[in-house]
Parts: structure tokens; sequence; C-alpha cells
């Protein structure tokens, strides 16, 4: 059975948290995004937790679930952006995530695919590149464009929007 699990970070560790909005919103926005597709789902194993997580562990307790449910070995892959990837040495064990899953690192404007050269070689062969032309939407100007007071239509589904401005996400 193929699906994707869309796991919020609760405490990020690499970012400045007083940034972004609280992890039950972050997850609650990730649930309403993806309802109508049954192919995906919302795990809250980071949002639960309260304190900062790290993708390796968490893609082994995912492994370790899905192994126990389903008894079978699942291959992995592990969707971020291109930004992510780039600076993926930073992360807590990077040698072994990387041998835990591939890397599907979607492609944004302004990024130099290039780049990963410089990773090392058993990162570099765990990425596949996702090329989505003109998709330049990331979290970090949908949180600008808010601040602003700019429109962000089109740029979250419907439902995220107005939870958003609901909650008064991103305002200053």
């Amino acid at each position: 059975m193929e699906e994707v699990i869309f796991v919020p970070t609760g405490v990020p560790p690499h970012k400045d948290f007083s940034k972004i909005a609280p992890p039950i919103h972050r997850y609650q926005m990730t649930l309403l995004a993806v309802v109508d597709n049954p192919f995906f789902s919302v795990s809250d194993l980071e949002v639960s937790k309260g304190y900062p997580t790290h993708s390796v562990d968490t893609l082994g307790e995912i492994r370790e679930a899905i192994v126990r449910s389903r008894g079978l070995e699942p291959e992995l892959y592990f969707i971020t952006g291109m930004d992510a990837i780039r600076g993926i040495m930073s992360w807590k064990e990077p040698l072994r995530l990387a041998s835990m899953c591939t890397f599907i690192a979607v492609t944004r404007p302004g990024y130099d695919p290039s780049e990963l050269d410089l990773l090392p070689e058993p990162v570099k062969r765990s990425v596949v590149l996702l090329e989505i032309p003109l998709f330049s939407i990331s979290s970090t100007e949908v949180r600008r464009r808010v601040r602003e007071g700019k429109s962000i239509r089109y740029l979250v589904p419907p439902l995220v929007e107005v939870y958003i401005f609901k909650h008064r996400l991103y305002a200053l």
C-alpha cells in the first residue's frame, strides 16, 4: 500500500520557534490541506512530543510501526524542498538518515540542483530531484505575505487560508 504521510514538526531544532505557528495549528492546517485525498494522511508523531525531534528518529519510528502493523519492510521516501536538502549535513545523523530512505527533493526557482554535488556521496546517491517548474511557494513566503497583509489565495488550500486568518496566525 502506498500513501503519503505528512509529519508536521513539533518543536523544530533548526528554526526560530517564535516565527512559526504553534505545533497544534500546523497539525490542524496539515489535516485541512489533505482532508480530501485518500492517499494522504497526517501523523502527530512529532507534534505530540513537545520537545525537539529529528527526522532520523521519526523515520525510524515510522519504519518500525509499519513493520509491526504490516509485517513488511517498507521502502520509505522523504519528500522535502531542495532548500532543506542543501542543509542536510547539519541534521542529526544525516548519513544514517540517507541510508534509511530516498529523498525526493522538490526544486524551486532560485535553487541550483548542482549544489547537490557538494554533499557526501552516500547522501547525494539517496536524492532524487522532482522538478516543479515555477513552483516557488514556501512556508516562509506564506508567513511573510500574511504579516504584510497580502493575499495567500491559491498559495495554500482554501480551508488552510481560512484557518490562518481565523486564528490570526503569522500576523504581527
